[in-house]
């Protein structure tokens, strides 16, 4: 069974895919969905190496 923090990188990643799906099937937004995905998969990075990590404020 997988912990909290697995399954909400797996859904990260999911979404992450949705967006790259979107991107090349639609030129106009390829940019922003590109930037979407990217961002998912960070995040789902993030959660995966330090589930209870902080991200300070600059």
């Amino acid at each position: 069974m997988p912990s909290h923090a697995q399954l909400a990188a797996k859904l990260l990643r999911d979404a992450a895919a949705f967006f790259n799906t979107i991107a090349e099937q639609n030129p106009p937004l390829k940019e922003q969905m590109d930037e979407n995905a990217d961002v998912f998969q960070q995040v789902a990075d993030l959660v995966e190496g330090d589930p209870t990590g902080v991200i300070e404020e600059q």
